[in-house]
């Protein structure tokens, strides 16, 4: 069976507001890995540059760039009506429409967020060997956020009702996935975890 390209899924939510829908729902694991990331860049006490890669409609990135040590804020992201709706919001943020299975950052950040992308990606972990070797700043952090995993049951039927490819992972293998890629203190959590819900699986590490 041939299924969509993720990009043509996100584009076709874009379009009719579902990117709305996705903020709203990812807001709690995002604020709480923001607020992770950010609070240590307060404790460094120097100005600090940041990538969101999946940007979707710039949420995020607009978010960090409201901080007050925050020099630069970028968004990534391959579906093109995400990239317009994020640029139609406005903010002091800077939007770039790539294919991220391919795109070679031509700058480095200190802080580098994903959330509810890798999985999409074709080999999620070149790209996340590319981010270590190259897209971070010594002692940058990675920080990804993870609702479709081995652990997380509710997740396994989602490959079929979204009719694209997801790579299903457990979370150790996510977790071996940074260390080979070169990341240093990779740790692990599980946000907003409920009775229903086994959480979003956290995972960060420092180049």
């Amino acid at each position: 069976m041939i299924m969509r390209e993720p990009t043509d899924v996100f584009g076709e939510w874009a379009e009719i507001g579902k990117d709305r829908g996705m903020e709203d729902s990812h807001a709690i694991a995002v604020n709480e890995m923001i607020n992770f990331a950010l609070k240590e860049r307060l404790e460094i006490g120097e100005k600090f540059s940041f990538l969101d890669l999946g940007c979707g409609n710039g949420w995020v990135a607009r978010l960090a760039v409201n901080n007050a040590l925050c020099s630069q804020s970028i968004g990534i992201d391959g579906a093109q009506q995400m990239i317009s709706n994020a640029q139609s919001r406005g903010g002091k943020t800077k939007y770039i429409l790539a294919d991220i299975n391919t795109f070679n950052s031509p700058e480095k950040y200190d802080v580098i967020h994903s959330m509810e992308v890798l999985y999409y990606l074709e080999n999620p972990a070149d790209i996340v060997k590319r981010i270590s070797d190259s897209w971070l700043n010594k002692n940058g952090r990675l920080i990804v956020g993870l609702d479709h995993y081995y652990e997380n049951k509710d997740s396994h039927s989602w490959q079929e009702k979204i009719d694209t490819p997801m790579l299903m992972l457990k979370a150790a293998e996510w977790v071996q996935m940074f260390k080979k890629a070169g990341l240093n203190d990779v740790e692990t959590w599980y946000s907003n975890k409920h009775a229903d819900w086994n959480g979003t699986l956290v995972i960060t590490g420092i180049k």
